[in-house]
C-alpha cells in the first residue's frame, strides 16, 4: 500500500504547474508560456495593444492561448468594466441593401474586439427612435446611427450613451463624431457626366425623405444645372419604392413643355421606377431617355441596360463607424471623416436624341 501511495504523491508533483484536462487555462499560464507579464495578455487579448507591444509579441500571446485552448471570461471582465460589449445601430429601414453592407462593415471590425452589433430599423424611419430596450445604457455600450438626425437619437439611452453618427452630415459644434460620403460630389459627377454627354433638359426624380442626405442631393443638383447655360431643372419628389419611383418619373415625362432627355434619380430604386415609366410610354433608354441612379445596389447591374450609378463604400461607412465607436468607448477623441464616392458609367446614360 505505501509503494502505491507514494507514486501517487509522485504523480501530483510531477502535475504540478502542468494544465491537466480538468484544468481551464488562466491568463497566468498564457503569460508564463508566451515569457511575458499578465498585463500585457490583457493588452494583446483586450485588442489594445497597438503602439503599446510589438507585433511579434502580440502574435506569441496569440498562439500561447490558441496552444493552451484560453478563452477571456467576457463576462466576469465586462462586469468588472460595466461593459456589455453591445453596440446598437439603428437604421431608418432593413429593406435597403446599402444599411446591410454597413451593418457588415461594422461587425466585421465589432468581432475582431469581441463586441456584437444588434440592428434596429427606426419605427419611425429617420425618427425620432424609440429605446428598445426600455433602457439602453444598461443593455449597450453606445450609439451607431445611420442616415439619421443626431436629435432623432435623444429617446435612446436618453442621448448619454456614446453616439456617432453616420450619413447624416456634418456635425454641430459639440456634437457626435461623424462618418459622411461625399454624396455632394457624388451628384456633381452624374450632373457633369449628363452634361458632358449634350442633356440640358434633366428632371430630379427625389426620394421625399427629410434627412440631410437627401437634401444634400438636392442642393447639389440644383447648384450645379444652374451653372449651366440653357439648362432646365425640373423635380418630382416621390416616397422611397419602384412604384413610386414610375409614378414621379411619369409626372416628369408627361409635363408640360418639352420632355427631359435625362432622369436623375436619387437612388437606383428610384431608377429602377423611372425605367419602367420609359418602358410604358415606348421610350428607350438610352436612345431616347438617360437614366441615372445612386448607391450602385445590387440592382444597379440587373437592370437592362445596366445602370449607370454612384457607387458608395457602404462597408467601409460601417466600419469606420464602429472603428470610432471603439475609440470614444476607450476614452479617445474622434475627428470627422468624409469617404470618397465613385461615378460608375453603364448603359444607361448616352448622349440626347437629335
Amino acid at each position: 500500500m505505501s509503494a502505491v501511495g507514494g507514486s501517487t504523491r509522485r504523480s501530483e508533483r510531477e502535475g504540478c504547474g502542468r494544465l491537466t484536462g480538468s484544468t481551464r487555462p488562466t491568463s497566468r499560464d498564457v503569460a508564463r508560456a508566451a515569457g511575458v507579464s499578465q498585463a500585457t495578455v490583457s493588452l494583446v487579448l483586450g485588442g489594445k495593444w497597438h503602439g503599446r507591444v510589438s507585433e511579434r509579441t502580440a502574435h506569441a500571446v496569440r498562439d500561447a492561448a490558441g496552444r493552451l485552448g484560453y478563452r477571456p471570461n467576457l463576462a466576469a471582465r465586462n462586469l468588472r468594466l460595466g461593459r456589455t460589449r453591445t453596440a446598437l445601430m439603428v437604421v431608418p429601414a432593413l429593406t435597403n441593401e446599402y444599411f446591410a453592407r454597413v451593418y457588415t462593415g461594422a461587425a466585421l471590425v465589432a468581432a475582431e474586439h469581441g463586441f456584437g452589433v444588434v440592428l434596429y430599423p427606426s419605427p419611425d424611419g429617420v425618427g425620432p427612435a424609440r429605446d428598445p430596450f426600455g433602457s439602453a445604457r444598461a443593455a449597450i455600450d453606445g450609439v451607431i446611427a445611420s442616415s439619421m438626425a443626431a436629435d432623432a437619437l435623444t429617446g435612446i439611452g436618453g442621448g448619454e450613451l456614446p453616439l456617432v453618427m453616420l450619413d447624416s452630415g456634418p456635425a454641430a459644434p459639440g456634437g457626435p463624431p461623424t462618418v459622411d460620403l461625399a454624396v455632394g460630389d457624388g451628384f456633381r459627377q452624374v450632373v457633369r457626366h449628363l452634361v458632358a454627354l449634350g442633356h440640358r433638359r434633366i428632371a430630379h426624380v427625389a426620394a421625399d425623405i427629410d434627412s440631410w442626405t437627401f437634401h444634400e442631393r438636392t442642393r447639389t443638383v440644383a447648384a450645379e444645372l444652374a451653372a449651366v447655360p440653357g439648362a432646365e431643372l425640373t423635380s418630382e419628389r416621390c416616397s422611397l419604392d419602384v412604384d413610386a419611383g414610375r409614378s414621379a418619373a411619369l409626372r416628369a415625362l408627361r409635363g408640360p413643355g418639352p420632355r427631359p432627355t435625362a432622369l436623375l434619380c436619387d437612388d437606383d430604386i428610384l431608377a429602377a421606377g423611372a425605367c419602367k415609366a420609359a418602358r410604358s410610354l415606348g421610350l428607350r433608354v438610352p436612345a431616347d431617355l438617360s437614366v441615372t441612379g445612386f448607391d450602385d445596389l445590387a440592382l444597379a447591374t440587373a437592370l437592362d441596360p445596366e445602370l449607370t450609378s454612384v457607387r458608395l463604400p457602404a462597408e467601409a461607412v460601417g466600419d469606420r463607424g464602429m472603428t470610432a465607436l471603439l475609440t470614444l468607448l476607450d476614452g479617445g477623441s474622434v475627428g470627422p471623416v468624409e469617404l470618397p464616392v465613385e461615378l460608375v458609367v453603364r448603359g444607361s446614360s448616352a448622349p440626347p436624341p437629335a
